[in-house]
């Protein structure tokens, strides 16, 4: 006898497998777990429909291949039927059913049935329990998927399964009855469901295997075989009637010759993913008060995942129904019923075991807190889009409080979260950016405060020898009244004064270069401000306005130096309204920070350098007025008292005022460098 396997019907090939979700749609058991983008088959919530398989465009599901042991089946000692589902017409088209027989047998198939006389018989039964039973409701059996989902998401309406096998399984047994229990039975068809049909405790020993349709194909194809190579031979008897029309929406009903009358509703057919779970749940509430509810998980059998026929439908249709006619036209209908008599006694009863998989909903606080964090803080937010594969926003919730999805997986929320991070992304990278500028310009200094230290050295005391000898030419040539001694004293004058404007630059570059630390103590920046305006003394025609907000004027930072960078910010002002101006310095600040802000009304600095006045011995003064270290020694400053020195300024008419403002910002709290 077969055991039963444990291997997994359906399992997901990771490399292929998107973040798509549309299995997770298309299963109507919500067999699918999402972990970390990637879908797996539940095992034991898994019904065998094969929807995922049908649906996955990336080919990422694989069904578990029985060629291997139909093969060692076909090798073995015992003869081996093989048992051919009705919708083969779909599957086959382009070849006659007899080249298809022949094939099989090529193949090593001692015996080629139908299982559409196994249809029959189990047409005839329910032909019998709906006329002995008048008060009886009952859910046809014949599709094993649904049959699965009834024991695992129904199990009350298990009672209700109509107690008769399935035509694969009523076939297998007049087989055995016929010729022994030697022979093994292999089943080809469409459904994947059949082949967990054949491995289930309930059916143990019915069925040796069950390939499907592009198995076989597969197995034709590896042994080399061609249609038109074969002898065409007839199926075996016993030969099958309208039990052929099985695979066809409805086909139950005609083959067990079974009215579907719309007025008296006793009769419900319901096909297809939504529909046969609606009709279930109807038909379990009392919704729905028909005696027999015939239902398929598939379109009809003729559209079961394991074909590869990729016609329409209706054409599927069609082919079964042409290859029903045709065989009608020359069979003996009376031997057929004859057939159907002869084994009217055959035991074709079983019965089902419930499975109960259903989830428990969790408390509504934990439910509430799901939501929150999928984005959802009131119902108006519960869109229920389906995009994650859940029909609403709380089965989505359920299957996260069960570890079976993830919040990754609604797609409004995931949008938020980008737009979140973008945003975030967007204030990282100008972060990043300043950053990166004020590391270049810190890199820039330094270069330059290496070369600066070096030459300042170098040059200082030839300087100093310099001036000495020419304050002393000075002293030998004072009013002798020489001719001459006048234009030399003049000349004399020149080198000094240039020699003490060397040595001012000399100075500029040490002070530049020299790496200062910050002496941080409590400090009233009004007070700073006060002095600094005090001292340096403007023009007659510049007015100057020291203007403080705030509450509190005290931080932490080094008086002098920040004095320094006044006078620099202050001086650079003066010097840029020769003809007069304004000159504002604003004092502010807020819990975390000071700020000093410096602003003139002269004419402004050109978009182009504002870029450059940090930068060291960059200066717009005229040659001799200023060395270009002013700016660069302030930033550098500012900068070891963990703050910022930025610069705006217009110097077009056109577009306003013009004008420049040194803003300096400090942390109140200061830190030691």
């Amino acid at each position: 006898m077969k055991q039963p396997t444990l291997e997994p019907l359906i399992c997901t090939i990771k490399e292929r497998c998107r973040v798509c979700y549309t299995c997770v749609r298309e299963c109507p058991a919500k067999a699918i777990r999402i972990t970390s983008g990637q879908a797996a088959v539940i095992v034991e919530r898994c019904i065998g429909c094969g929807n995922c398989v049908a649906v996955c465009s990336q080919k990422a599901k694989h069904v578990r291949s029985t060629t291997g042991d139909v093969a060692a089946l076909l090798a073995g000692p015992h003869p081996v039927a093989a048992c051919v589902a009705p919708s083969f017409p779909a599957e086959f088209p382009e070849m006659s059913p007899g080249r298809l027989v022949g094939l099989l047998r090529a193949l090593g198939f001692a015996r080629v049935n139908e299982v559409s006389f196994g249809a029959d018989l189990v047409a005839d039964r329910y032909r019998r329990l709906f006329d002995g039973d008048p008060d009886g409701r009952y859910i046809a059996s014949t599709c094993p998927a649904m049959v699965a989902y009834v024991e695992r998401y129904h199990p009350d309406a298990v009672p209700a399964l109509a107690p008769i096998v399935s035509p694969m399984v009523a076939t297998a047994r007049v087989l055995r009855r016929v010729h022994g229990d030697d022979l093994r039975i292999v089943f080809i068809g469409p459904c994947i469901a059949k082949k967990a049909e054949a491995d289930s405790r309930a059916m143990a020993g019915e069925i040796d295997a069950a390939l499907t349709f592009a198995e076989i194909r597969q197995m034709f194809a590896d042994a080399g075989l061609d249609p038109a190579a074969v002898e065409p031979t007839d199926f075996d008897p016993p030969r099958g009637g309208l039990g052929a029309l099985f695979p066809i929406s409805r086909g139950l009903l005609q083959a067990a010759r079974i009215q579907e009358d719309l007025v008296d509703g006793d009769i419900v057919v319901a096909d297809g993913r939504r529909n046969f779970v609606e009709a279930i749940c109807e038909f379990e509430s009392g919704d729905m008060q028909a005696r027999l509810l015939e239902v398929l998980c598939c379109k009809g059998c003729i559209v079961g995942p394991g074909m590869t026929s990729e016609a329409p439908l209706f054409k599927r249709r069609e082919q079964v129904s042409r290859y029903v006619r045709e065989r009608w036209d020359t069979l003996n209908e009376g031997a057929v019923r004859a057939e159907v008599d002869h084994f009217a006694d055959l035991q074709l009863g079983r019965t089902f075991q419930a499975d109960d998989q259903r989830f428990a909903a969790p408390s509504r606080v934990e439910m509430a807190d799901i939501l929150r964090r999928m984005g959802k803080e009131s119902r108006q937010d519960e869109l229920d889009c389906g995009a994650c594969g859940y029909d609403t926003c709380l089965a989505h919730a359920i299957a996260i409080d069960k570890g079976l999805a993830e919040s990754e997986m609604c797609l409004p929320y995931t949008i938020d979260q980008l737009k979140r991070t973008v945003g975030e992304l967007a204030v990282s990278n100008t972060q990043l950016a300043t950053a990166q500028e004020a590391l270049m310009h810190s890199e820039r200094l330094a270069s330059m405060g290496q070369l600066a230290a070096g030459i300042a050295h170098e040059v200082n005391n030839p300087l100093g020898v310099v001036l000495m000898y020419t304050h002393l030419l000075l002293d030998e040539h004072g009013a002798t009244g020489i001719p001459g001694d006048d234009r030399l004293r003049e000349d004399l004058s020149v080198i000094v004064e240039q020699t003490d404007r060397c040595k001012k630059i000399v100075a500029g570059l040490l002070n530049f270069a020299r790496q200062n630390k910050v002496a941080l103590a409590p400090t009233d920046v009004r007070r700073l401000v006060d002095l600094s305006l005090r001292v340096l003394v403007p023009a007659p025609d510049i007015a100057v306005h020291a203007i403080h907000d705030g509450a509190d004027p005290v931080a932490e930072l080094d008086g002098d130096q920040i004095t320094q960078v006044l006078t620099n910010l202050v001086e650079n002002a003066y010097a840029a309204m020769p003809t007069g101006g304004t000159l504002t310095v604003r004092t502010s600040g807020d819990d975390a920070n000071v700020t000093i802000a410096v602003t003139d009304t002269g004419g402004g600095i050109p978009r182009e350098n504002l870029g450059k006045v940090f930068e060291p011995f960059f200066t717009t003064k005229q040659i001799g007025k200023g060395t270009g270290l002013g700016l660069a020694v302030s930033y550098g400053i500012i900068k070891m008292h963990r703050g910022d020195l930025v610069v705006a300024s217009n110097a077009d008419p056109e577009a306003g005022p013009t004008g420049t403002t040194f803003t300096i910002t400090i942390p109140r709290k200061g830190q030691q460098e």
